[in-house]
């Protein structure tokens, strides 16, 4: 069922400026952005308060992308949206260029923070929760994190700390694909029970379908709840819409070119007329 915005198509639009800008600059982390797209397509198109024409807004719901290596996902949702023209994008990790590969605010309107290393967007996405609560203000603050990156101990500080000064404003998204960059998450360091642990921390936690937009739509609309901060645990494919690069460690660094980058924007192609029909 598509949502009244079409969500489903934006997903697939950011999909294909993901394929193509990675390609085009030579930069990698494909699999990671395309396993988002989802995710980032109903809050963009459907549930974040935010004008593109404004982007500083003052009463804008925030947004940290702290799995800062996917930043082209966040990238081309931003152009779709008309945060900066689309033909933007086709300087994406251009020597000079503003859409360098992790994702960067230097210069681009609608990113709040510039992330890169690791286990650091949860808590500057807590500090302005906290500072939000502080001034009275209520829009949303948005994380989405990598499982992988809940391997730093920085995350679950910032988990404790917005517990405890009961961050209803505060939602953490888990990209849950289960691949990190050389292995599997439960190779590198288990995380189950995953759920329960972010529970005991004192957090409302809803697990779901990373790629139904319903099941998103609903999930981040019916969040917050009273006096505690929300984790949804979103169920991800790692390089998700085309079938040769899901749930493969190689795309996490590879990037698709000659035929490959043909037979990817193909299946893209195919995915975006069933949509239409």
């Amino acid at each position: 069922m598509k949502t009244p915005q079409s969500t489903e198509d934006l997903a697939n639009r950011i999909r294909r400026h993901v394929v193509e800008m990675t390609s085009r600059g030579g930069s990698s982390h494909v699999g990671s952005a395309l396993s988002i797209a989802d995710l980032l397509a109903v809050l963009y198109g459907q549930v974040m308060n935010v004008d593109p024409q404004n982007p500083d807004m003052p009463e804008r719901d925030r947004f940290i992308l702290s799995k800062g290596h996917a930043g082209a996902a966040v990238y081309a949702t931003l152009a779709e949206r008309g945060f900066f023209p689309v033909e933007k994008l086709k300087s994406h990790y251009q020597d000079g260029s503003d859409l360098s590969g992790h994702v960067s605010h230097k210069g681009v309107p609608g990113v709040e923070f510039s992330t890169g290393s690791l286990g650091h967007g949860l808590s500057v996405a807590t500090g302005m929760a906290l500072s939000a609560k502080l001034r009275g203000a209520n829009h949303r603050v948005f994380a989405m994190l990598s499982d992988g990156e809940c391997d730093e101990g920085s995350n679950w500080e910032a988990i404790l700390f917005a517990a405890h000064h009961k961050l209803s404003n505060l939602t953490a998204i888990i990209d849950y694909n289960k691949i990190q960059s050389l292995a599997s998450t439960q190779e590198t360091l288990g995380l189950e029970p995953f759920t329960d642990k972010w529970r005991a921390f004192g957090w409302n936690v809803v697990e779901l379908d990373g790629h139904d937009h319903e099941q998103i739509t609903k999930s981040l609309q019916s969040s917050p709840v009273a006096d505690q901060p929300t984790c949804l645990i979103a169920h991800t494919t790692k390089g998700k819409g085309i079938s040769f690069m899901e749930n493969s460690v190689l795309w996490h660094y590879r990037t698709a070119r000659g035929e490959e980058l043909e037979a990817a924007l193909a299946e893209l192609e195919t995915q975006e007329l069933k949509e239409v029909a």
